[in-house]
């Protein structure tokens, strides 16, 4: 991606994510962007268009965990390294896409989940996406814990899957309960809040 695409792209999101997509206006994409409109439209003919890359730019590439980096010696260090990824990929969200002059921290932090609202609501095809990319997390994390059972790390009746959506929506719902309920950003995304109860279920299911 060449620096002016990026640039707009960079944009773009910050102004989708102060406002949404109905309130923002081509317009003022491109006068933010300080560029001549045959540039901008050199690289995008609407908003729509801009939208997806935007969408695209966040969740497939600045919010991606790199699950090859993670601990397969055990679960409980998979989990913990999983954690520790997310604390990193929320802080690089925030500073690149935070805007000094006029943010609302929790606002911007909220706006993050009503980004993904919009998309699945307007595209159907971003949401076809994202159900494939949950899919592929939740077998990742399907697979790790069926080997800490042959291990004998731990032991559940429950199925693979199912302690695996434990883990995965435990995660998400903390993260929305304390955006939703105004805390700041370190704690909003420390993950200390959910690995003590990831800790607590891993404590019933240990062998």
């Amino acid at each position: 991606m060449n620096d002016s695409k990026e640039h707009i792209i960079t944009v773009a999101s910050k102004l989708f994510l102060q406002k949404n997509f109905k309130e923002v206006t081509m317009k003022e994409i491109v006068d933010k962007t300080g560029l001549s409109k045959g540039a901008f439209y050199h690289y995008f003919e609407s908003k729509e268009q801009l939208f997806l890359e935007v969408l695209d730019y966040i969740f497939t590439n600045i919010m991606i965990h790199f699950y090859n980096k993670y601990s397969k010696e055990s679960f409980y260090k998979f989990y913990h390294d999983y954690a520790d990824g997310s604390k990193v990929l929320f802080t690089n969200y925030f500073d690149k896409f935070k805007d000094g002059e006029n943010e609302n921290e929790s606002e911007f932090k909220m706006n993050y989940f009503s980004l993904a609202f919009d998309a699945l609501k307007l595209f159907p095809e971003f949401r076809d996406k994202m159900t494939i990319s949950f899919q592929q997390e939740l077998e990742i994390w399907q697979g790790c814990i069926k080997n800490a059972r042959e291990k004998g790390e731990i032991r559940s009746t429950m199925t693979d899957e199912q302690i695996a959506q434990i883990f995965i929506f435990l995660g998400d719902g903390v993260a929305v309960h304390n955006i939703l309920f105004g805390y700041n950003f370190e704690k909003s995304t420390s993950p200390t809040l959910y690995l003590s109860l990831w800790d607590s279920f891993y404590d019933q299911i240990k062998a």
